[in-house]
């Protein structure tokens, strides 16, 4: 039987992110290695089978009514300290459970896109449980010690300055490698703009504003005050999307259908064309998740990041408002004003735009499985020396 490399990405579905950066990986396999075997498991489901839905709806719901308590345990987490310590010592998976996974997939490599998974594959190494070559994606541009675990073969990170991080932790200089974020093969191609407008009914010629809030709909109704601005009634069209957030898409279209205070707005839920919404739009106004932001930039489309939430997405935003590809707003009052100022500014979207272009990295993918593999054959020769 002929020897063949197997990929086994352990992803989690605490946000889109993660499993967003474990299909483009696949993806990327698909078209490029044939030859190469990938498998995604969502870690969480399967240590967690029956708890893992409740936890994260306790997750998303804690991240969204105490922001700032999220906030605090991340900065006071980030190094290794005594705190972060007695967080990384909570064994929250079982032994026997991994074990099951990789005697029944048979991995060449591990690659988690998950924090949990990596520290997992981390502790069953350095208990000599298993050999298999580790690697680790950061999904985020920036670094904490929940990703950073001792046994781990080599860490992917989407920009140079996360590797410097990184270096900070004392992590060998080999073991890190700037791949870029791993991007779907969607958002690395080429749109007719016009075509796309007249698809979903827009006007061609209006500015284009897409809304989005992660894949949960984190945007609240706080937004709609936007839609109310005389100022942008006939200046711009917007594309609401709400994610899996079923109550605000209702919400939206009944004020709407209510109140008919703008005349030019698309309203949709959960999607899998947000490429195409992206790439018909003049600015996305997002949360600064790391998948979503990368697509941005694959894309070349100014961002206005609004109320970021303490921890990796502020660290996203002050990296993406520092190589200025994004503006970052932090109440609805200030985002109509900033929204109104660039719309009449076409200088001003055109050097966000040049800068989200020179700040992309749409191989990520690609480079990223580059990096897999290459991880195992390096493991395999610091074996043999």
């Amino acid at each position: 039987m002929a020897y063949r490399e197997k990929i086994l990405i352990l992803t989690g579905s605490l946000g889109d992110g993660h499993n967003k950066a474990a299909q483009a990986i696949l993806e990327a396999a698909q078209l490029y290695r044939p030859d190469v075997e990938v498998k995604v498991v969502d870690y969480l489901e399967w240590v967690h089978p029956h708890l893992h839905g409740i936890g994260k709806y306790c997750f998303i719901q804690g991240v969204k009514s105490l922001p700032s308590v999220y906030g605090f345990l991340y900065r006071k987490t980030r190094d290794d300290n005594t705190m972060s310590h007695i967080f990384k010592r909570m064994k929250l998976f079982s032994s026997n459970r991994m074990l099951e996974l990789l005697n029944q997939e048979r991995p060449t490599e591990v690659v988690s896109t998950f924090p949990g998974a990596a520290a997992a594959m981390s502790y069953l190494k350095v208990n000599g449980l298993t050999t298999v070559p580790t690697a680790t994606v950061l999904t985020d541009y920036t670094d904490h010690s929940y990703w950073i675990h001792p046994s781990t073969d080599r860490y992917l990170v989407g920009a140079p300055h996360v590797k410097q991080k990184l270096l900070r932790h004392y992590i060998p200089e080999h073991r890190i490698v700037v791949t870029g974020i791993p991007l779907r093969q969607q958002f690395t191609q080429s749109y007719d703009r016009f075509a796309l407008r007249d698809q979903y009914g827009l006007d061609r010629m209006l500015p284009t504003v897409l809304i989005m809030g992660g894949g949960h709909g984190m945007i609240g109704k706080e937004l709609m005050s936007v839609l109310q601005s005389s100022e942008l009634s006939d200046q711009v069209q917007f594309i609401f999307v709400c994610g899996r957030n079923e109550k605000l898409k209702q919400r939206l279209e009944q004020q709407l259908e209510e109140v008919n205070i703008h005349p030019h707005v698309l309203i949709t839920g959960f999607v899998d064309h947000v490429h195409e919404l992206m790439a018909l739009s003049d600015m996305i106004i997002t949360k600064p998740g790391g998948l979503t932001v990368s697509e941005a930039l694959a894309l070349e489309l100014p961002m206005m990041l609004y109320k970021p939430i303490p921890g990796q997405e502020q660290d996203n935003a002050e990296f993406l408002v520092s190589v200025g590809a994004a503006m970052e707003v932090k109440n609805a009052n200030e985002l109509r004003s900033q929204l109104h100022r660039i719309i009449q500014n076409e200088t001003l979207l055109y050097t966000l735009k040049k800068n989200a272009k020179s700040s992309q990295m749409k191989t990520g993918a690609l480079h990223a499985l580059t990096a897999i593999l290459e991880s195992r054959a390096s493991a395999q020769v610091q074996t043999i020396v």
